[in-house]
């Protein structure tokens, strides 16, 4: 299985250093799945823990277990969250029983090059107590930049092809939409037209302190947009024996 410890060297913590400025953006995101956070949780591809204090601060969730790939990444977990639940590995890793209520995947899916196989292990992590995925994916292939490629990203995801991925594993979609209509442009241009390589951390801190609450604020409390920068989904497992009509 192709996954993130395939893109080229550094292009991790490329990424990574990014996020760690978008303080706001983490926690929209965890928001956005808070109310499918309960008991039993998973953490796929947790990279240095960013998402993961914040996860384990949910209440409703009891016991997070985080999964990486990355030794590297790995051991800036254990030093950044001393005592909290990591193996080093993909999902495969974890134990199926007993199932989990909840799998958390962040910027993951897009690294894997069958992510069909994937969502067909995630499934079945999670079918025996009927729970829920939190994917959050990049977006919209139009956009797919040098850097992308960089990152180790297969694809960008479509949302027709999200659904019919998701379906095809035995999801039932409870949420499915686009997030982030402002990094959609500012990724364009900076990554696509400008090709840049590289991440003003700088720009990313100011765009994530003074746009994209505003940003975010509309778009949760309003329409969703019609395209973005990502797309999330929350999605319920469901077994072959459950009811066959999608959401």
């Amino acid at each position: 299985m192709s996954d993130r410890s395939k893109a080229p060297a550094g292009s991790e913590k490329f990424e990574l250093d990014a996020l760690q400025k978008a303080v706001n953006y983490r926690s929209a995101v965890v928001g956005e799945f808070a109310a499918f956070l309960a008991g039993r949780v998973l953490e796929v591809g947790a990279g240095i823990g960013q998402f993961t204090g914040a996860l384990a601060a949910v209440p409703a969730v009891r016991e997070l277990l985080s999964v990486e790939p990355e030794a590297a990444l790995c051991d800036i977990f254990r030093r950044s969250h001393p005592g909290r639940a990591l193996v080093h590995g993909t999902a495969e890793a974890a134990p199926v029983e007993p199932s989990w209520d909840a799998l958390v995947a962040v910027n993951v899916l897009e690294h894997i090059e069958d992510d069909a196989g994937e969502l067909a292990r995630w499934h079945q992590l999670l079918v025996g107590s009927s729970g829920h995925l939190c994917l959050f994916v990049p977006a919209r292939q139009e956009i797919y930049a040098p850097l992308d490629r960089d990152f180790g990203h297969f694809r960008r995801y479509q949302r027709a092809e999200l659904r019919r991925k998701l379906e095809t594993a035995r999801f039932v979609i409870v949420r499915l939409h686009y997030f982030n209509l402002v990094g959609y442009f500012a990724w364009w241009l900076s990554f696509c037209v400008l090709k840049k390589r590289h991440f003003d951390t700088e720009a990313v801190a100011f765009f994530d302190r003074f746009i994209f609450p505003v940003a975010h604020a509309l778009e949760s409390h309003g329409l969703r947009p019609p395209i973005g920068q990502s797309l999330l989904a929350v999605a319920r497992a469901q077994s072959q024996r459950g009811c066959t009509k999608w959401s």
